[in-house]
C-alpha cells in the first residue's frame, strides 16, 4: 500500500509556482493577482479564506480580500462581482460559498467573468471542461488529477466508481475521468445515495473516489484488493485527542481499507493540500492569459 502524499505534491506546486512568478518578475511581467470575497464569518469559510491568502503570499502573488456581513444584499454582491470583473488588475476572483441562504449561489457564479472564474464554477468553464476545451477546471478535481499523475497511477481503461454527485466535485470528476486524456479514459460509474446495490458496484471499482461528506462511510467490504482509493471527504468530529477539540475525518474508514489498496489518501493530508494550491496554479494561467487570451 502506497499513501499518496498530498502535503508534499502542494509543495512541489508550490515551488513550481513560485519559480514562474520570479520569471515572470524578471521579465518585467504582470503578477497575478487573486480576490476572495467572503460573506459572514463562518468558521469553515474563514479559515480556507485565510489559508488562499497566506498561499498566495507564499507563491509570490497579490492578493485582495472583500468581506461583507451576513446580512449583505444580493444586490450588493452581485455589484461586487460586477466590479471585479471591470477591474483590470484582478486577474481572478473567488466568492467563498456557502452564502447566505438570502442570497442565490447560482446568480453569483453566473454573474462572475468565466475568464477570472478560478473556482471553475461558471456554466461555460463547466460545459467547456465537459467537452475537453481549455477551461478553469474546479479546484478540487483538477487537485485529484494532479495526484494521479504525479503518483503515475493507470487509469486507462480502468472502471473509476466516483461516490458523490455534487456540481463541485463528484460530477465535474466524472467527466474528467471520462476524457481521452490522461489522467483519464476510465469507464465510470457515478454513485449517491439513491444508488441501489452500492457495495457490490464499489467492489467492482479498480479507482474509487468518495466525495459523499459522510465520515467513514467506505468500508473494507466495499473495495477490492489492490483498489485505488482517493477520499475527498473533510468533516469536522468532536476528539479528545485533540487541542481544538475535533479532528478532520475521511469519507474512507481508513484503518480497515488500507490494507486493501494499492494507493490510498490519508484524510487530513490527502487532497486537501492539493485544492489550495490548484486554485493557485488557476490564478496564474488567469494571469497568464493562458486559457482564454
Amino acid at each position: 500500500m502506497y499513501l499518496i502524499d498530498g502535503k508534499a505534491v502542494a509543495a512541489q506546486m508550490k515551488k513550481e509556482i513560485s519559480e514562474e512568478v520570479l520569471d515572470i518578475k524578471k521579465a518585467g511581467g504582470k503578477i497575478p493577482h487573486l480576490a476572495a470575497v467572503l460573506v459572514g464569518h463562518d468558521g469553515g469559510s474563514e479559515t480556507y479564506v485565510a489559508n488562499k491568502v497566506q498561499t498566495c503570499e507564499e507563491v509570490g502573488f497579490k492578493s485582495s480580500l472583500i468581506r461583507y456581513e451576513e446580512d449583505v444584499t444580493e444586490e450588493e454582491l452581485l455589484a461586487c462581482v460586477d466590479s471585479l470583473n471591470k477591474d483590470a488588475d484582478i486577474d481572478g476572483f473567488i466568492v467563498q460559498l456557502p452564502l447566505p441562504n438570502h442570497i442565490s449561489e447560482q446568480k453569483i457564479i453566473e454573474a462572475i467573468d468565466y475568464r477570472k472564474d478560478v473556482d471553475g464554477f461558471h456554466p461555460i468553464n463547466v460545459g467547456r471542461m465537459s467537452i475537453g476545451l481549455p477551461c478553469f477546471v474546479s479546484a478540487t478535481p483538477a487537485g485529484i488529477l494532479e495526484l494521479l499523475k504525479r503518483y503515475e497511477i493507470a487509469t486507462k481503461g480502468k472502471h473509476c466508481v466516483v461516490l458523490g454527485r455534487s456540481n463541485i466535485v463528484g460530477k465535474p470528476l466524472a467527466m474528467l475521468m471520462m476524457q481521452k486524456a490522461y489522467p483519464g479514459d476510465c469507464t465510470v460509474t457515478v454513485c449517491h445515495s439513491r444508488s441501489e446495490n452500492l457495495k457490490e458496484m464499489c467492489c467492482h471499482a479498480d479507482i474509487l473516489i468518495v466525495a459523499l461528506g459522510v465520515p467513514e462511510f467506505l468500508k473494507a467490504d466495499m473495495v477490492k484488493d489492490g483498489a485505488v482509493v482517493i477520499d475527498v471527504g473533510t468533516t469536522r468530529m468532536p476528539s479528545s485527542t485533540t487541542k481544538s477539540g475535533y479532528k478532520l475525518t475521511g469519507d474512507v474508514k481508513f484503518d480497515e481499507v488500507s490494507p486493501k489498496c494499492s494507493y490510498i489518501t490519508p484524510v487530513p493530508g490527502g487532497v486537501g493540500p492539493m485544492t489550495i494550491l490548484s486554485l493557485m496554479r488557476n490564478t496564474l494561467l488567469a494571469g497568464k492569459k493562458s486559457i482564454f487570451g
